[in-house]
């Protein structure tokens, strides 16, 4: 097995920050030391040096929320198990956890094996599986047990998507009645789709068609109703409960005020809540701001969601950063919409710039280092049961590791940092004051130096335990 020393750097952890060398051997790290220790003697000498000098050495990130090849609104996502996982490895993500998906007539057993056969051989990173439950009923109740055992530890109910994915109150006690059951942790998607649908339907009818009322027929008022619905279901029955990709202010103060009674309740965002909004990107002259047409919507800045947003992932009521990477091409996906935005597939593509956005973060004072690798990686391990094998830098740690320099710098866009299969970026022209330089694996260098070195196949399943963030 080969040995690596990765020495000169700073490493990063949630909770501080110092100068440390890191030993791996194989595919594991098996000592970080002070600079220069010798206590290892032959061992250290004999491995491979990488230089770290002036840069920090991070775990690798873990993005909790993708949709690689999800079918949605007739179409697929854009991004192959393959090549999504070849982008989120240039943007320093070496984790992510993506979603089987369940439709009425279907058993979750099935769909999760449908699920594997997709990402097998194909992932250049480590990935996991969370369940979509799209029909509770006495069947999936059951094989919920079933998936526990297999490693899929976390179930996705949706609040929004009449026809498709919605589950009514009564659905959503039973689940929630079963995750406790269980030890699982329940996942929502806290929208008030029944109201939204309405909305829709009457934002058409007066000839409102462009991107931009996406966003307005979808108020945050019913995401906030919707969250605090989910969260009185989750105390009724004392399911643990992660609200996914939380864009309103409102709703996160409901999750806020749940934490602080004490309650089992979680909050995550995504980039583009923290830096896109309705007016600048949904309302792009004529159909470009299909682009950034996704569910959750991206909110009013005047409003001051993004700024809030900020805040509560400082006060930790956020408490990771996924991207619900889930993208489509403008040709024949997005275009699917024009003239009716009711129909243009949900998504935007950010598996590769999630590491970067938020350290944007800490250069403009907004959260501190440690916090960036709390909610990027630490956290996202620990509340989806892969710590401390995945989220940080400690003996006994699968060696993913991600050599930050703070002095570089990465512009965003088609043709310049953009290894995801789409025909656009989400973030066109963004300026970031940080580069990604090195990316390991367990303990395979995946990205150095402007240079992919990966391969489809090296990332493998991980079999989840129970979430480790609960009370």
């Amino acid at each position: 097995m080969s040995r690596i020393l990765i020495r000169g750097g700073t490493v990063v952890s949630a909770t501080g920050s110092q100068p440390l060398d890191v030993l791996i051997d194989g595919e594991t790290i098996v000592a970080v030391l002070q600079p220069g220790a010798t206590a290892l003697g032959d061992v250290a000498a004999s491995a491979q040096i990488i230089e770290a000098t002036g840069k920090y050495v991070i775990p690798g990130g873990v993005d909790a929320h993708t949709h690689m090849q999800l079918p949605f609104g007739g179409t697929e996502a854009s991004d192959t198990f393959e090549t999504g996982t070849r982008a989120a490895a240039w943007g320093g993500t070496t984790t992510i956890v993506d979603f089987a998906v369940q439709k009425p007539g279907e058993t979750v057993q099935d769909t999760l094996a449908l699920w594997h056969d997709k990402a097998a051989g194909r992932c250049a990173v480590d990935y996991g599986f969370h369940q979509i439950v799209g029909d509770v009923n006495p069947e999936s109740l059951k094989g919920m047990a079933e998936l526990v055992a297999e490693g899929v530890t976390s179930f996705k109910l949706f609040m929004a998507y009449p026809g498709v994915f919605y589950s009514d109150d009564g659905r959503i006690l039973r689940a929630m009645q079963r995750s406790a059951e269980l030890g699982a942790l329940l996942m929502m998607h806290a929208e008030n789709g029944i109201a939204i649908d309405v909305l829709v339907e009457q934002s058409l009818q007066r000839g409102d068609t462009a991107p931009y009322f996406h966003g307005t027929s979808r108020p945050w008022q019913l995401e906030e109703e919707a969250t605090h619905r989910a969260i009185m279901l989750a105390q009724v029955t004392g399911a643990p409960l992660y609200v996914v990709h939380v864009s309103a202010k409102q709703a996160l103060e409901q999750i806020a005020t749940a934490r602080g009674n004490g309650q089992n309740v979680f909050g995550e965002t995504c980039p583009q809540y923290l830096y896109l909004s309705l007016e600048e990107q949904l309302g792009a002259p004529g159909f470009e701001g299909a682009k950034w047409v996704c569910s959750t919507p991206l909110r009013s800045r005047a409003e001051g969601h993004q700024d809030e947003l900020w805040r509560y992932i400082r006060t930790g009521d956020v408490t990771s950063v996924a991207t619900d990477h889930c993208p489509f091409c403008m040709k024949d996906q997005k275009e699917l919409g024009r003239g009716d935005f009711s129909k243009i597939p949900n998504g935007i593509g950010g598996v590769e710039h999630r590491m970067d956005l938020m350290f944007q973060g800490v250069k403009d004072g907004r959260i501190s280092l440690e916090r960036w690798v709390d909610v990027c990686c630490t956290t996202p391990a620990r509340m989806f049961g892969m710590y401390p094998r995945k989220g940080v830098i400690a003996p006994g740690a699968d060696a993913d590791i991600v050599l930050y320099d703070p002095n570089g710098h990465t512009s965003i866009g088609v043709g310049k940092t953009h290894h995801m299969n789409m025909d656009h970026s989400a973030y066109e022209g963004f300026e970031v004051d940080g580069h990604v330089d090195t990316v390991l694996s367990r303990g395979r260098v995946i990205v150095d130096d402007g240079a992919y070195l990966g391969r489809a196949g090296h990332g493998r399943f991980v079999k989840r335990e129970l979430s480790q963030n609960l009370i």
